[in-house]
């Protein structure tokens, strides 16, 4: 072999070596199991994320079941409040003694009975 031909193969094995160097040092940059632990906390991040938007949901419609129920209570304490004063406005002395004397009853100091109060 000449020595031409010797400079040629070094050179040749010298380029196969440096791409074999190059191959070497492209190494990974995340090996499978760094990628599946990227994946499974991914999914984790997601879960979480979808589970807290349910949960705060699931919050805004219980708060609007109560205020509905809050509101409910509040109408019927009016509607109560009417009511009694109807009661009371009905229930005066000179309503009832005009109510009796419609229907005919007399006012007889013998018939009157005291009741006490205990």
């Amino acid at each position: 072999m000449s020595n031409l031909a010797r400079k040629q193969q070094i050179r040749h094995e010298e380029k196969t070596a440096a791409k074999q160097k190059k191959q070497q040092m492209k190494k990974r940059l995340f090996t499978p199991g760094e990628k599946l632990l990227f994946l499974l906390f991914a999914l984790m991040i997601c879960f979480v994320g979808a589970k807290i938007v349910s949960t705060q949901a699931a919050l805004y419609e219980i708060n609007k079941d109560i205020q509905d129920v809050e509101k409910e209570i509040k109408d019927q304490k009016k509607i109560n409040h009417d009511l009694e004063a109807q009661v009371s406005e009905e229930s005066t002395y000179e309503r009832i003694w005009k109510r009796a004397k419609e229907l005919g009853l007399d006012l007889s100091e013998q018939n009157i009975k005291v009741v006490q109060p205990q």
